[in-house]
């Protein structure tokens, strides 16, 4: 895919853009949101995506466009884990409501601006050794048993505990103990201080870069090209903050979700050891000639990951609604002898 500088500059353009409208909109006034309101927002970065996918289509063909496809999807579900721990950072934070939106778009701007800097390493990477495929598989494998296993965002608020940059930034500047408005730098005495909203921005621009590290190599086992990697990887962090205040609740609710998106990770994992071992050149595997072994079109591979979100939302919401008639049914008779 020959992605002209301009094309990138473009872009790049427009995704300020679209953060300055969200600036000059959203922003222009602290309130807390509302569903009605980030579901309008919602709809429009989604809207804005699905159009950026449909100008790839005409422009670069079905191809590219269904490798962007999968890749802002599966983008797009892992970034929900992101909301489970900024769930549990603005409670451990007890970040104001009317002062989280805010807190979410700078984060999401730091995070935009590290995950840019991966990508441009790991393409630099690809592009040099082939055997980096080979690496990128076995650790998606790797982490999608360990996701198995996990039980990603439901940890309690107090088990949240700070990092080692934001324990830096601690360390850097002294912080106030208490809110002040909006700010993020202070002045108390001529002195200069952090607030805890600078902390809780820090916090969730790093938590989300940890986990850049296992989906920055999942998009690269569905697309090896850099543009398309990177407009995905924006277009679902752009949306993320509505989709933050969307949910709510929900997000509790989704309690399959960290083995759905164990068996995307897999899935792509897989999917990466057969193509490198596909086109493989390491000497020591097969002599450096390529393997005569099945690989995975991108059209099986949208489906794969479609099919799994879909499963995973179905069964995580019959289990919540299984779960709590259970409990109502419990309490019921301990109600009515009570009531006796």
């Amino acid at each position: 895919m020959n992605v002209p500088v301009w094309i990138w500059f473009a872009t790049i353009a427009g995704l300020i853009v679209l953060l300055v409208i969200d600036l000059v909109i959203v922003d222009r006034k602290p309130h807390e949101v509302g569903v009605g309101e980030a579901a309008r927002w919602v709809t429009f970065y989604v809207a804005c995506a699905v159009l950026f996918g449909i100008g790839i289509w005409i422009f670069s063909g079905g191809t590219y466009a269904g490798e962007y496809f999968a890749g802002y999807i599966t983008e797009y579900s892992l970034s929900v884990d992101n909301l489970f721990i900024f769930l549990v950072i603005m409670s451990a934070f007890k970040v104001p409501p009317i002062h989280q939106h805010k807190v979410l778009l700078i984060g999401i701007v730091l995070a935009l601006i590290l995950r840019g800097i991966f990508i441009a390493v790991g393409a630099a990477a690809i592009s040099q050794f082939s055997w980096v495929f080979y690496v990128f598989g076995v650790f998606l494998v790797y982490t999608a048993v360990k996701l198995s296993k996990s039980n990603l965002g439901h940890d309690d608020d107090e088990n949240y505990e700070e990092n080692k940059v934001t324990k830096w930034a601690r360390k850097l500047f002294p912080v106030t103990d208490e809110y002040q408005d909006a700010k993020i730098f202070t002045r108390i005495d001529g002195k200069r201080f952090a607030t805890p909203m600078f902390i809780v921005m820090i916090a969730i621009g790093s938590a989300d870069l940890m986990f850049a590290v296992d989906s920055i190599p999942a998009i690269f086992g569905l697309t090896k090209e850099a543009f398309l990697v990177f407009a995905a990887n924006a277009f679902a962090l752009m949306g993320l903050r509505q989709l933050y205040f969307l949910l709510g609740g929900l997000l509790r609710r989704l309690v399959y979700l960290s083995i759905g998106l164990a068996v995307i990770l897999g899935f792509i994992g897989v999917k990466m050891i057969l193509e490198a071992l596909h086109t493989n050149t390491l000497p020591f595997i097969n002599g450096g000639e390529h393997l005569n072994v099945p690989t995975v079109g991108i059209e099986v591979s949208l489906s794969v990951i479609i099919g799994v979100l879909a499963i995973t939302a179905v069964a995580s919401l019959m289990k919540t609604r299984k779960d709590a008639q259970a409990a109502a049914a419990l309490d019921t008779p301990a109600d009515e002898s009570a009531d006796k």
